[in-house]
């Protein structure tokens, strides 16, 4: 385990999640249901795409090192490419929220946990901090790090969520969420890019 990769882990993945529809995703649910069910139902989903990010990732550090780090420096490139284009666009908050507040019905208990689960499960499969943890386990080779990091990151947007998700989207804009997270996919990529030609 290196505590290195799980700090750079958690910080990046953290940055691209906190303006993406996880947050408001998680917000819309924690005021409609029990906000700790969520919180656990969104929390297993987050467990399993990382698990399956993380395992991909680990199957792509089998190539070779120049196909895999070309491969991690395009993700982060297209990745920050992606942030910037909808920090430039993003005005759909309420759409977003009313989306999700459609899905979700009228439940309690261990449904809250299962719906929940579903929403955040569907949302989230193919989304840029599942494929930048992929990138991170082909790129650091330590995927327990990267796990833990990832996963650690995406627990705390979403209690962050949670806890006081309304509060913090009336101190931080997203449009500034989005271009920090692609000022950190940028400097990954930079980085991936200097140890390929290094």
């Amino acid at each position: 385990m290196d505590l290195v990769v799980i700090a750079l882990t958690f910080a990046a993945i953290f940055v691209v999640e906190l303006p993406d529809k996880t947050f408001l995703a998680t917000l819309v649910l924690s005021t409609r249901y029990q906000p700790v069910l969520v919180w656990i139902g969104v929390g297993l989903a987050f467990a399993v795409q990382t698990l399956v990010a993380v395992l991909l990732g680990h199957a792509a550090s089998f190539l070779p090192e120049e196909v895999v780090r070309a491969a991690a420096g395009l993700m982060f490139l297209i990745g920050a490419v992606l942030l910037f284009r909808e920090g430039r666009s993003h005005h759909q908050a309420s759409e977003d929220e009313a989306e999700f507040a459609a899905k979700a019905r009228d439940v309690h208990g261990a449904k809250v946990i299962l719906t929940s689960f579903l929403i955040l499960f569907a949302a989230e499969w193919g989304d840029l901090s599942q494929l930048l943890t992929i990138s991170l386990v082909a790129k650091y080779e330590s995927p327990v790090s990267v796990f833990l990091g990832a996963l650690g990151a995406l627990l705390a947007v979403s209690g962050l969520a949670v806890v006081s998700g309304r509060a913090l989207l009336k101190r931080i804009s997203l449009h500034a969420l989005h271009y920090l997270g692609a000022a950190v996919c940028l400097t990954l990529a930079a980085l991936t890019a200097y140890e390929l030609l290094a």
